[in-house]
Formats: C-alpha cells, sequence, structure tokens
C-alpha cells in the first residue's frame, strides 16, 4: 500500500544569501553580472542583484529528496515556470502538494511551488519523482 495520498502537502522556508549567489555561481559556473554586480543589476529592469533561477529551482531537490516523498526517491522530470524575481534577503517558501500517484511505475507526481514573504509566487511546476520499492508494500 502506498505511504502518500492525494493532498498530502510538506513546505519548508529559508531566507536567501548573498553567500548563497556566491556559492552556486561557483557551482554552476554562472557569473552573469545581473546575479553577481551590484552596479550592474542597478542599472537593469530588475534594479538589484537576482537569484539564479536555478538556485531557487533547487530548492525543490531538498523539498522532494528529504520530506515528500522523501529520501530514497530519485527525480524523473521537473517543470519550471518563473514568475518574479527572488531577491537576496527573501525568505521562500518552498512547497509540495501530491497530484498523482502511479503505482504501478512507482511514480509521484507533486506540485512544486515557491513563495516570497508576501505570498506571491516566484516559481511553480510539477515534480515527477520515482519511489523505491519499499514504499510499495502490499
Amino acid at each position: 500500500m502506498m505511504n502518500f495520498t492525494i493532498g498530502q502537502k510538506a513546505q519548508f522556508s529559508r531566507t536567501v544569501t548573498e553567500t548563497d549567489f556566491i556559492l552556486f555561481a561557483g557551482l554552476s559556473g554562472d557569473y552573469n553580472p545581473i546575479h553577481m554586480d551590484k552596479e550592474y543589476a542597478t542599472n537593469t529592469y530588475f534594479q538589484e542583484r537576482i537569484s539564479h533561477g536555478l538556485l531557487t529551482a533547487s530548492f525543490f531537490s531538498r523539498l522532494l529528496g528529504m520530506h515528500l516523498p522523501g529520501p530514497g526517491s530519485v527525480y524523473v522530470s521537473q517543470t519550471l515556470l518563473f514568475t518574479k524575481p527572488v531577491y537576496i534577503g527573501d525568505t521562500i517558501t518552498t512547497c509540495g502538494e501530491v497530484l498523482a500517484l502511479d503505482k504501478g511505475k512507482r511514480l509521484i507526481t507533486v506540485r512544486t511551488t515557491c513563495f516570497n514573504q508576501n505570498g506571491e509566487i516566484v516559481l511553480d511546476g510539477e515534480g515527477v519523482m520515482k519511489l523505491p520499492k519499499k514504499e510499495f508494500r502490499g
């Protein structure tokens, strides 16, 4: 029997820091000045540095790998819709809600959403995870 139900939810929050920008740039090799150069960013539409989109999206990895469905599950796919920028100092709440379960294939589909401290969606999508066999004991 599956240990998950449609509508089941999980979430966590964390504040994005300048250190996150620096570490992510080092890991990804993305030193785009919109993320790294305050003076450059001041002259853009955003007027200040914005987070790497995939830095924000990486919060989904924590959500799905550690919370819902959690350890032992592996990514199959993830859609991403970036709706608002994320800035240094923003507190992002990453939420997941089970949308579908496929027992035969051991797949779970989770709506993945990030909200800023104002309750605005900054990133939305759906993740599909493969569950370990132990989650489907009969």
